[in-house]
């Protein structure tokens, strides 16, 4: 299967949101909140078992699509795109890189917006992805996705802790460079940080003014990185970008690089981000999901192909660390990751904060002793176990693709082409239903695939590198 009817798929979409309109309408009307208790009927008209599904604790439906939209954009343009030259590209090479580049963004887009429009199904709003999947399939799949979806999440903050304590050890590098100093010691560093921010931001819509931050802190980043590399690139003579490698091991690279373009342009967590947005929340999350597939996508394509032209298949996992040029300007640039993924962190480990949050009733002010000896202890203890497993097993690349493989992949396009089959069957023609399972079977392949080539990756990594490597 390939993907050159992204275009004919959009038409569908197109057809099919004409005519949800008049029911999102309805259900503007109806929802303002999430319910106690979710009932649905299957397709065939049968009634599903009942979830419990817990008013949140966070604050919720108060948001602008703009302020959505850059809560997406940040996780997009994160300091993750620092890897994607040389964790991506360089298994690729240009002709994979760039088309597989923009088909996942296409793919992306279309799968967010699958999912997007079915906040609101059944008359009732669905403000986390398990609540959706739960109200749909049932009990089990309720607790299936909350697992896939925890998976998902602790090892992208896994990947923010990583690159945290890259960046750190790259500012002592610059000015230090004696071996004193460890990677695992600045991972331990990041996470201390990520905690102590996270204990300080009750919620997700709490964010706020610390967006703009973020999207400073990239642009920083991006634009230092992007100068950089197009200098040393023009310096440099010609490049080598044949794809490095053994036969068989060229065919796991690309397998996992595949799922490292997934990892690019997806949350995981998007009925959690929708959550925070005000009526209409189907349309003003559609207006967020172009923004962020849009203008929220240069950045991050501007730096990546910039990185690989500049230095082809000797790319670095971590661009800046390839870059040359004055030490002051890439320490700002360092400096300027570290601090975006602590608040680019806090956006993932969001869900498990309403989580905890929710089941142990913590509301109100976030100075009040209660709330804040529970932030604590809670936030702090489940920072710590991510470090703890960032700076043991510290292979970026590999956490990307394992990531992708293994939750991104059926949360993003397996479970919401099959989610939306199901509640929208009996208003799709032969065409669609197609459609939908071929993104299934498609996909689910992929996932196998892609969590094959990960795991191979990591126990060669592991075989090279000890536990706690000063990568």
């Amino acid at each position: 299967m390939t993907y050159q009817h992204i275009s004919e798929a959009g038409t569908l979409l197109a057809a099919e949101e004409e005519e949800e309109e008049g029911e999102e309408a309805v259900q503007e009307l109806m929802m303002e909140g999430p319910s106690s208790e979710s009932r649905a009927p299957k397709a065939n008209g049968e009634a599903h078992s009942a979830v419990e599904i817990p008013e949140t604790a966070h604050q919720i439906s108060k948001d602008s699509w703009l302020q959505v939209g850059f809560v997406l954009t940040t996780g997009i343009n994160s300091a993750f795109v620092l890897g994607y030259s040389g964790t991506t590209m360089v298994p690729l090479g240009w002709a994979g890189g760039v088309i597989g580049f923009l088909l996942a963004a296409g793919i992306s887009l279309y799968a967010n917006s699958l999912v997007a429009k079915l906040h609101e199904f059944g008359g009732k709003r669905h403000i986390r992805y398990r609540d959706l999947a739960g109200y749909i399939y049932g009990k089990k799949a309720y607790t299936l996705t909350w697992a896939l979806q925890y998976v998902n999440l602790f090892m992208i903050n896994t990947g923010y802790l990583i690159l945290a304590g890259q960046a750190l050890k790259a500012v002592y590098v610059l000015f230090r460079d004696d071996g004193g100093m460890k990677l695992p010691y600045f991972i331990a560093i990041g996470g201390f940080v990520c905690a102590i921010f996270a204990i300080g931001i009750p919620h997700l819509s709490a964010l706020g003014i610390w967006l703009g931050f973020s999207t400073c802190l990239s642009l920083i980043y991006i634009v230092i990185a992007f100068v950089l590399s197009l200098t040393d690139g023009i310096k440099a003579p010609s490049r080598d970008y044949s794809i490095p490698g053994t036969e068989a091991s060229k065919v796991f690279s690309i397998i996992g690089a595949a799922a490292n373009l997934v990892f690019a342009f997806n949350t995981g967590m998007l009925p959690e981000i929708q959550a925070t947005i005000r009526q209409p929340v189907v349309k003003n999350m559609m207006k967020a999901l172009y923004f962020q597939f849009t203008a929220g996508i240069l950045p991050l394509y501007a730096v990546v192909f910039m990185g690989y032209w500049a230095y082809g298949s000797t790319t670095s996992t971590y661009l800046l660390n390839s870059v040359s040029g004055p030490v002051w300007v890439k320490t700002m640039a360092n400096l300027a990751a570290f601090l975006q993924t602590v608040i680019a962190l806090h956006i993932f480990a969001s869900p498990m904060y309403e989580y905890m949050d929710t089941r142990y009733g913590i509301t109100g002010s976030t100075l009040s002793f209660r709330n804040l000896s529970f932030r604590i202890l809670v936030r702090g203890g489940y920072l710590a176990i991510n470090t703890l497993v960032s700076a043991m097993l510290p292979f970026l690349g590999d956490f990307m693709s394992l990531t992708g493989a293994i939750s991104t992949f059926p949360l993003t396009f397996v479970l919401a082409n099959h989610m939306y089959l199901v509640a929208k069957d009996k208003k799709l023609n032969s065409l669609q239903k197609l459609w939908h399972w071929l993104n299934v079977c498609f996909f689910g392949c992929m996932s196998i695939a892609a969590a094959v080539a990960a795991l191979r990756l990591i126990a060669v990594d592991s075989k090279t590198y000890n536990l706690f490597a000063d990568l």
